[in-house]
């Protein structure tokens, strides 16, 4: 998706969703509606989702698509990259990524973006997978940074 087309939607997105989420403070209803949104109005999301992190595990939790993996092995994936290095991390090619977790092998590009706790502690991620290589960029990074945000 060209960069200035990207952006514009994820602008409408986030002010749908500012709006959306002030009618709770419920975590688990704005992770739900931000997982809906985002996975029904960006085309080339194929799986998006939330993985918490409980007792020390990365669970599944609010998620649109595919079924996922209940649990991420510990240590290993892109979302448990994102959570040791506190950074979101973008692969372009998963399948070429060190330690990949396939949960569903069609998809082929990722971008998890670490959740935090009002005091920064990380709780999770919110996961993308892209069935396309290569989907996810700076602009991706950006918004859903900001996205991420509202809960």
């Amino acid at each position: 998706m060209e960069t200035n087309k990207k952006t514009g939607r994820y602008g409408r997105i986030f002010t749908q969703l500012e709006e959306l989420v002030r009618k709770t403070n419920d975590k688990n209803a704005r992770m739900a509606t931000i997982a809906a949104v985002l996975h029904h109005k960006m085309d080339y999301f194929f799986w998006t989702g939330f993985y918490l992190l409980v007792e020390g595990e990365l669970v599944v939790r609010t998620y649109q698509g595919p079924v996922a993996c209940q649990v991420l092995e510990k240590g290993k994936g892109v979302c448990w990259a994102a959570i040791n290095g506190n950074k979101t991390v973008i692969v372009q090619d998963v399948h070429l990524f060190p330690g990949h977790i396939a949960c569903d092998s069609r998809s082929s590009s990722e971008i998890a973006v670490p959740l935090h706790d009002c005091h920064g502690r990380i709780t999770g991620v919110l996961d993308v997978d892209s069935r396309e290589k290569g989907s996810f960029d700076e602009t991706d990074r950006e918004w859903l940074e900001k996205i991420v945000c509202l809960i």
